[in-house]
């Protein structure tokens, strides 16, 4: 048996649903997108035309699930805004990274307002990288018991 345009066309279908994602979330968004500047700030840290203007900045790890994102996003864009050597100030890699900072700030505050939920409220780990998970529930009874 041959197989004939009926069966060519429920091939072609099932090609084109299998290929068609749903639409990504306002979660997936920021994460995905803090994914991104993540590996664009290492590149820039590597890279030697941008390394000593990187040097000027302050580390920051980017935790979606950490409380602290907004205020440490926020003191970020102002030391970019604000950096010393006029030579970073105006470098294309850097004003991409000022720019990319920026949208994400404004997606979690704005597009995606009260959708993240937040693990930690540890705002070292925004600097360190080491993120401590808050534990949910009461934990007087667990400091008076260690108190004891």
């Amino acid at each position: 048996m041959k197989p004939g345009v009926g069966t060519f066309i429920v091939l072609c279908s099932l090609i084109f649903l299998a290929n068609c994602a749903p639409p990504p979330t306002c979660y997936s968004r920021v994460l995905s997108y803090s994914k991104e500047i993540m590996k664009f700030m290492e590149t820039l840290q590597k890279s030697y035309r941008t390394k000593s203007c990187m040097e000027a900045l302050p580390k920051m790890y980017l935790d979606v699930h950490n409380s602290c994102i907004m205020p440490k996003l926020r003191d970020f864009l102002y030391v970019l805004e604000n950096l010393t050597r006029p030579e970073c100030r105006e470098r294309p890699r850097i004003l991409g990274l000022k720019r990319k900072i920026r949208s994400l700030y404004i997606i979690i505050n704005k597009v995606c307002y009260r959708d993240l939920v937040f693990y930690t409220d540890d705002c070292d780990a925004l600097v360190t990288g080491e993120s401590t998970p808050r534990q949910g529930g009461d934990q007087l009874p667990l400091y008076e018991k260690q108190k004891n």
